[in-house]
């Protein structure tokens, strides 16, 4: 592969990449943790959008089973925005000759 064509490829790669990196930040993941108590939304470039909790489990008043729902639903979310934008990713040196 010439110099060249590896050059016209990366500027085009870059450019790719902040098409999606904007599409990514619009792009909004929701997660459900504590069986549907706890929803969290988060854009696909790691971002939290929000945090529901349900009324039920906050009067519950159990603090850990509040704690552990949070942080199973943020976990899941974060997990699914992650996982998109790893295949959003992928899909831009899909097809191209790399070296490597």
């Amino acid at each position: 592969m010439d110099m060249m064509k590896m050059m016209k490829q990366a500027a085009s790669m870059k450019k790719e990449m902040k098409k999606k990196q904007k599409m990514l930040a619009k792009k909004v993941v929701e997660f459900s943790g504590g069986n549907g108590d706890v929803t969290v939304k988060m854009s696909c470039d790691i971002k939290p959008q929000s945090l529901s909790i349900s009324p039920e489990l906050i009067q519950t008043g159990n603090v850990k089973k509040i704690e552990a729902a949070v942080l199973d639903a943020f976990k899941g979310a974060l997990k699914e925005a992650q996982d998109e934008a790893a295949r959003e990713m992928q899909s831009l040196t899909a097809g191209m000759d790399l070296p490597f």
